[in-house]
């Protein structure tokens, strides 16, 4: 996985500075979950996969699938995109674009995972303390993991607060170990 993300994130850097310098973020990330949508489709892996079908039939065949989407950026991005082969980072390149914008927005999305369900005041809370220290606006999602056994672990992109009881176990078990 870290090598997809390793090749996505110099699609997704461009394309983010080329829609904030062009005012043309909302359009791109439409564009993009598009793109991710359809490169997430087996038929269309297929197609692109087909030796038979030439880098511009594939990229006609986006374009039309994009519609009114497909702006002259957005071909010369899927020009670059089919001819190196990297159709398949679509999904991590619409990803990659959406942490990217979020952060130019001061929001950030928080995966909250809890050993039990978690009460509006209990969220609101931990989201008040986590917008404190990160300096951001975060919106955040909550699930029931009861392998944690109590506290939270909270992943807000490559961040992750682990304050649950198994996280402190582990590191308890891994430093009596050393």
């Amino acid at each position: 996985m870290a090598e997809l993300i390793t090749v996505a994130r110099p699609y997704a850097e461009a394309v983010f500075r080329l829609a904030k310098d062009s005012n043309t973020l909302a359009q791109w990330s439409d564009v993009l979950a598009n793109l991710a949508t359809i490169a997430g489709n087996q038929d269309a892996l297929d197609v692109v996969a087909n030796p038979k079908c030439s880098a511009a039939q594939v990229q006609e065949l986006l374009v039309g699938l994009l519609g009114a989407g497909a702006s002259a950026e957005v071909k010369n991005f899927l020009a670059t995109v089919i001819e190196n082969g990297r159709f398949t980072t679509l999904p991590a390149v619409a990803t990659l674009f959406e942490e990217l914008k979020a952060a130019d927005e001061g929001v950030a999305q928080a995966h909250i995972e809890s050993a039990f369900a978690v009460t509006d005041a209990q969220l609101a809370e931990l989201t008040a303390t986590l917008n404190q220290q990160l300096k951001r606006k975060i919106t955040a999602d909550v699930s029931v993991n009861p392998d944690l056994i109590g506290g939270v672990k909270v992943t807000i992109g490559d961040l992750v607060i682990d304050a649950s009881v198994r996280g402190k176990l582990t590191a308890l078990a891994t430093s009596l170990k050393s």
